[in-house]
């Protein structure tokens, strides 16, 4: 399988989304953003729809508009603080109509959209893989430099600002490398799937893990070990890569959830053994 060098970029390219993807999705999940994702795959692929109108590098332009559409999202956000899901609704419905809009506008756009819309991660090609890398390396140095702000950040917007965090530059940074991180997995899962790749390890992860630090560890791992899971499983039995990654996460959240459960009925079985135990010895004393 590694013998063809279309399935080494795949992997490289998957490698690199498993790796960035989970670490924002656990501070998305934290911060009640988990629709940021999704709505900001439906404003890149208006961005693809644009660029194919003008001519212009899909990936590009839908790279482009995707942080655009991040940065609009925060300020609206700033503007409707009670109503915290109304931007991402008016993002989301105005990037879909747009999308539709310009695919209407141009003859054959819509074929040439699958790859979008589901994911060709087999056909990554050279331009996109570097820039999977670029918003990967950025993106892990953003986290690294930024650790502590953004764990202030993530879980006290007001503290963090009380304590010297500059919360509006630190907000709009992260909305711009949610925007770049969704744009660059386009290729590895596709517009509809996107948020699966985000959301998933870390649903996981904040569901077993016993501290930050742990919930991210453990969301890498599940979205790397789903990727490269995935890409294999897709490589022999011949289906879409993006959906067969996305079905495996989900496999493993279910998995997850149904071991959380077994663990919690032994547990209070064992309680009631034990509570049944002292309270036949009380009784004999």
């Amino acid at each position: 399988m590694l013998g063809y060098e279309f399935m080494q970029r795949a992997f490289w390219a998957g490698g690199l989304i498993g790796l960035i993807g989970p670490l924002l999705g656990v501070y998305l999940m934290l911060r009640r953003q988990v629709l940021m994702a999704d709505t900001l795959s439906h404003v890149s692929l208006a961005g693809v729809a644009l660029g194919s109108v003008l001519g212009w590098n899909p990936a590009l332009s839908g790279f482009a508009v995707a942080i655009a559409g991040g940065l609009i999202i925060e300020q609206l956000r700033r503007s409707y603080r009670t109503y915290s899901e109304l931007p991402v609704a008016i993002i989301m419905t105005s990037g879909l109509a747009l999308a539709v809009v310009l695919m209407s506008l141009k003859q054959n756009l819509t074929k040439s959209f699958s790859s979008y819309l589901f994911g060709s991660i087999v056909a990554v090609s050279d331009t996109q893989l570097k820039l999977i890398a670029v918003v990967a390396a950025a993106g892990l140095l953003y986290f690294i430099i930024l650790r502590r702000p953004l764990y202030s950040l993530t879980f006290d917007e007001e503290t963090a600002a009380i304590s010297g965090v500059r919360t509006g530059w630190l907000s709009f940074s992260f909305a711009v490398l949610t925007g770049m991180t969704v744009a660059a997995a386009m290729p590895v899962v596709g517009v509809l799937l996107v948020s699966a790749l985000i959301v998933l390890p870390a649903s996981i992860a904040l569901r077993i893990a016993s501290g930050f630090t742990a919930a991210i560890m453990i969301s890498v791992s599940v979205g790397l070990t789903g990727v490269f899971s995935g890409l294999t499983a897709s490589y022999y039995i011949n289906t879409p890569p993006g959906g067969t990654i996305a079905l495996i996460l989900l496999v493993f959240l279910l998995i997850a959830i149904a071991v959380q459960k077994l663990i919690r009925l032994r547990s209070r079985s064992q309680y009631s053994s034990q509570a049944n135990e002292e309270k036949g010895s009380h009784n004999i004393c």
